[in-house]
């Protein structure tokens, strides 16, 4: 039987040597920001099978997928608050604003799909959902999905 010897390994660090790059801090929400929006895309799909179709069960998938996209929401708002104060960032002023928009269009939106029957949906609830996407996916493609910004970069 051979018997291999190991040369000695190098994994402890050198006393003088400090690591080249600093960890940046990175943001919660900017990975929270798409759910609310796909909840309110969804939202906006079944509204238009509820149209082409009047059936019920379309109308109801739309009013918990706008629940659920304002918990979300309500989610994406926590961590951006948590975002500005403990990873030193300041808030994107227009972003935030058109968020804060849809999703106060999109609280009416729930409003006004709880009512009962064709006018629910068709044609307030499907006009509601329809600006609230349009909204969301402007904010959406103008770089990125985060609400902040770094304290020390320019926008």
């Amino acid at each position: 039987m051979t018997h291999i010897a190991a040369a000695e390994t190098g994994f402890r660090p050198d006393a003088g040597t400090r690591p080249t790059a600093i960890a940046r801090i990175r943001t919660i929400h900017p990975m929270l920001v798409p759910l609310p929006v796909a909840y309110f895309t969804a939202a906006l799909v079944t509204d238009l099978a509820y149209w082409r179709t009047d059936e019920v069960m379309w109308e109801r998938f739309s009013v918990w997928l706008i629940a659920g996209g304002l918990v979300m929401a309500a989610l994406v708002a926590l961590a951006a608050v948590i975002d500005l104060v403990f990873a030193r960032q300041r808030p994107r002023w227009a972003r935030t604003f058109a968020y804060t928009l849809a999703i106060l269009l999109s609280v009416l939106n729930v409003f006004v799909h709880s009512r009962d029957g064709y006018t629910a949906v068709v044609p307030t609830g499907l006009t509601l959902s329809a600006v609230v996407v349009a909204i969301l996916w402007l904010v959406a493609s103008s770089a990125s999905w985060t609400l902040t910004s770094c304290r020390g970069a320019g926008k």
